[in-house]
């Protein structure tokens, strides 16, 4: 939901980076000089200077000393993507809580590198200036807000929100939209409101372990559908599965999903909703990382393409802009009274104070400044990432190349088990998220989620390097 008024160039990059990606542009090659392209496109020095310097900083070119810019040649760590084997077909009752909670406790210790967490380092985030706008919006609170502003969330908020979306291209109604203490709680009061205990859930295999652990606290289902390390959900497997089961909803992560890091392309996600609508099978949309993309535009989400109320979208600004405020919200199609009502028979309401100081930072004008510097920062630390694990992880370790988030998603050699080394890790105040935790039926047991969005930490290197020696350990001595 960036600001949408793409200056010239944001659209010269998006031009030159669609030609790289699509091999129009080829490793090696050199690209035009500034001169040449200011003749050729009209535009000035400075224009083409900020294009290329974006293009530089998502790792598409590089400069070469009194040579000019070159598009840089892709290096693969240590072998391709990883490879996702087909989950089982059948349903399956989830019981993965007690697992999440023995393995991610760890992350509560400062004193442990957050490999293994789900939140990115918190100098990233403009927490003086939330703390300045929190102060400004108390001292202007009337008391008739308070009360206003139950169930569905601050007015304020929800127009702000609404503005935004719109910019995107995505026209919510006005009374779809409620405020929620964290996409968490969107998810959740979502998932309740489509299904009846018993009912059949289907989740991209891996999926995000809180999906895992709604179904379980609701005795839903969990049904496994193939999912792309790069692309996303299988479709042509995930409408086979529509036409022979019964399934109450989807709840996917279209936009970098977690673990994998998976974008869907507009045309796929476009497609998904019209497949869901064709079965009647509403989608639960989660989009807490689509702020960030490393490249010049935000992925349109699901609900973009959302024409019968179908799509029960939830985001927040917890990992884009303020952590811990719990400052979340479902736009939840033509299932929005349902999800009211069970926000008004669960929580009742969101905090009033981190709503005002939201609304405040919103109003003040920086919060697309402060989204650039964050995905050039993640940007920046996950190409850092890869060179590391290509220099000390095992050979024939696979690892995703997102395009935006700040999770990596390793396959290391099947002799080394992510579980036991997970347990190596901690020992040494290192923590990881083994994959094991992303599926109903505790799959991927040699794979690894990390957490690379901590630049600036300056135990992040070491922990690597060590990380990487342990499992190059664990696959000698196999």
């Amino acid at each position: 939901m960036s600001g949408l008024r793409i200056t010239r160039y944001q659209q010269l990059a998006e031009e030159l980076a669609d030609a790289i990606r699509g091999g129009l542009l080829r490793a090696g090659e050199r690209l035009p000089s500034i001169r040449a392209t200011c003749e050729q496109r009209g535009v000035s020095p400075s224009t083409v200077f900020q294009a290329y310097g974006h293009l530089e900083s998502l790792g598409l070119i590089e400069a070469r000393p009194r040579s000019g810019f070159f598009v840089r040649a892709t290096r693969r760590p240590v072998r391709a993507g990883p490879q996702v084997a087909p989950p089982r077909s059948e349903a399956t009752p989830v019981a993965i809580s007690e697992l999440v909670f023995d393995l991610l406790g760890s992350t509560r210790d400062a004193d442990v590198v957050p490999l293994g967490s789900a939140f990115p380092a918190a100098h990233l985030f403009p927490f003086e200036e939330l703390a300045r706008s929190g102060a400004r919006a108390m001292r202007r609170l009337k008391a008739s807000q308070i009360t206003g502003a139950l169930t569905a969330g601050d007015e304020g908020l929800r127009q702000a929100l609404r503005r935004r979306y719109a910019l995107q291209g995505v026209p919510l109604a006005d009374n779809e939209l409620i405020i929620t203490n964290g996409a968490m709680e969107a998810l959740n009061l979502c998932l309740q409101a489509v299904t009846q205990p018993g009912d059949v859930v289907v989740v991209e295999s891996p999926t995000f372990y809180a999906a895992l652990q709604a179904l379980e606290r609701l005795h839903l289902k969990a049904v496994e559908v193939a999912t792309d390390p790069a692309t996303g959900v299988d479709l042509a497997a995930l409408g086979e599965l529509l036409a022979r089961q019964k399934v109450a909803a989807c709840w996917f992560m279209p936009t970098f999903q977690n673990p994998l890091g998976a974008l869907m392309s507009t045309a796929r996600r476009q497609a998904l909703v019209e497949l869901l609508a064709l079965h009647q099978v509403p989608l639960i949309e989660d989009d807490v990382y689509g702020e960030l993309h490393a490249g010049v535009r935000r992925p349109p989400p699901a609900k973009a393409f959302d024409r019968e109320g179908g799509v029960l979208h939830c985001s927040s600004f917890s990992k884009c802009l303020a952590p811990g405020y719990r400052v979340g919200w479902a736009a939840a199609g033509r299932y929005a009274p349902q999800v009211e009502r069970l926000k008004m028979m669960t929580s009742l309401a969101t905090a009033i104070p981190p709503q005002l100081a939201v609304v405040d930072y919103l109003a003040q004008g920086g919060y697309d400044r402060h989204l650039r510097r964050l995905r050039e920062a993640l940007a920046t630390q996950q190409r850092h990432a890869w060179r590391l694990v290509e220099r000390h992880f095992p050979a024939g370790t696979r690892v995703t190349r997102p395009e935006g988030g700040y999770f990596i998603w390793l396959e290391l050699p099947p002799a080394v088990d992510a579980l036991a080394l997970h347990h190596r890790a901690r020992a040494c105040s290192i923590s990881t998220a083994p994959g094991v935790l992303f599926s109903a039926d505790h799959r991927f047991t040699h794979h690894l989620r990390l957490n690379v969005g901590h630049p600036g930490d300056a135990r992040f290197d070491p922990a690597m390097r060590q990380l990487g020696r342990m499992a190059v350990d664990m696959q000698a001595g196999h």
